[in-house]
Order: structure tokens, then C-alpha cells, then sequence
């Protein structure tokens, strides 16, 4: 588990954004500062 402050450990995922879906990598992302957020009840049965 990762705490505030500690660096994420390198991913890929499925994200939308812009109207589409797209793979986005966590490496693209290296030196720049990111705010990571999951909800998980979007697209899901609930």
C-alpha cells in the first residue's frame, strides 16, 4: 500500500477522456506532478 507523498509504482489503464477511450501509462507522465483518481461506480452495475 502507498501513502500521500510516496511515488505510484508504474501502470497501464483504460481511461476516458476528449469523447473516447484510451490507454494511458503512468511513464508518460515521469517528473511532472498527476492527481490520480478512481471511482469505481461508473460503468459498473451497482
Amino acid at each position: 500500500m502507498i501513502s500521500i507523498g510516496e511515488k505510484a509504482p508504474t501502470f497501464n489503464a483504460q481511461a476516458f477522456y476528449n469523447s473516447s477511450f484510451s490507454k494511458v501509462n503512468l511513464d508518460d507522465y515521469k517528473g511532472k506532478w498527476i492527481y490520480l483518481f478512481f471511482y469505481g461506480g461508473d460503468f459498473t452495475f451497482v
